[in-house]
């Protein structure tokens, strides 16, 4: 704090502009605590009154304090679990289609609007980089980036393979299918990260973008396809009106997926070197999600039961995410 009080703090902007997000990031999580602090002390004095005084009539306000202070904890509890070099990041999540078609498209549809629903309820902002339509409905990709406090924190208890049992409403003879999309979540890193890309280690194509977008859009070649040729990593953008936004967009996903394949090689050798056999790789199904022949929600992980499938659907994902994230810091308190 006594850096931002010096006069020459402003002589690099962009510098600047970092250590006050930092400051802000620090009081988000310092400031919480010294609140709930205070109200539990308020609780316990108001407490200590209706004892001495014998007056009942405090009991519903404390108890509803006390519900409260309890949620309140168990939201900083979880939010101190994430201690992860990029957990405060904004994240990138990326909805891919399974085998199925139709259904699978409309799967990873469904998927996409569960996430929104889900930042919009948390009070995140959602941008949508880049999708590829299905042929008929939903998608057979969309990434987005969800920006916000923690957004890469909480979310990257998502990544892995989800699955929907139901009645398809694109099947005439109305048998139950089985769907399957995958969900990978990397933090969002900005140009200031300390990794550099290589432009010669690049391939860059641009094309006519397809689908919704407008006159603009489609008549153009707007849309960007950037190929990293050492680790064959392939981003694409069309979403945006000019090829130098698409080409943005692009470079903002190649970064953060590099950044994320060099966590990943960490996490491997650690694992190796622990005689680990269990794959940390993206791929593994995580959770299903049964509309017929019951309605069931499960994570395969934690083996937490949902029965409203539909209030899942909407945003309701903190009841997994929260479970999930203690179980990850209790094995890493374990490994200690």
């Amino acid at each position: 704090m006594k850096q931002t009080e010096e006069p020459s703090f402003w002589d690099d902007p962009e510098e600047a502009q970092q250590h006050m997000q930092k400051i802000t990031i620090a009081r988000g999580v310092i400031e919480p605590w010294q609140e709930l602090r205070a109200k539990v002390e308020d609780l316990a004095v108001l407490s200590d009154l209706a004892m001495d005084e014998e007056d009942e009539s405090f009991e519903a306000e404390i108890e509803g304090g006390v519900r409260e202070a309890r949620n309140e904890f168990q939201r900083l509890e979880l939010l101190a679990m994430l201690s992860g070099k990029y957990d405060a990041n904004d994240a990138i999540v990326m909805v891919t289609a399974g085998a199925g078609g139709t259904e699978a498209c409309d799967w990873a549809s469904m998927l996409f609007h569960m996430y929104r629903f889900w930042a919009e309820a948390h009070g995140y902002t959602v941008d949508v980089m880049s999708s590829v339509d299905g042929d008929q409905v939903g998608y057979r990709n969309v990434t987005m980036a969800i920006r916000g406090p923690w957004a890469f924190g909480y979310l990257r208890a998502e990544a892995g393979v989800h699955r929907l049992v139901r009645i398809s409403p694109f099947d005439s003879s109305k048998r139950r299918h089985t769907s399957f999309a995958s969900v990978d979540v990397i933090p969002e890193v900005g140009e200031d990260e300390d990794f550099e890309i290589d432009p010669l280690e690049l391939r860059v194509d641009t094309y006519r973008s397809s689908g919704a977008g407008g006159q603009h859009v489609n008549k153009t070649d707007s849309a960007v396809r950037i190929t990293h040729i050492p680790s064959g990593i392939v981003v694409q953008c069309q979403n945006e009106r000019s090829q130098h936004a698409n080409r943005r967009s692009c470079m903002s996903i190649l970064r953060s997926k590099l950044v994320d394949l060099q966590l990943k090689e960490r996490q491997a050798e650690v694992a190796e070197l622990r005689g680990e056999r269990k794959g940390i790789d993206f791929g593994s199904q995580i959770r299903s999600y049964v509309m017929q022949p019951y309605r069931m929600v499960k994570d395969h992980r934690t083996d937490v039961e949902a029965g409203d499938v539909d209030a899942v659907l909407h945003g309701e994902l903190d009841q997994f995410i929260r479970p999930y994230l203690l179980q990850v810091a209790g094995q890493r308190s374990d490994e200690r």
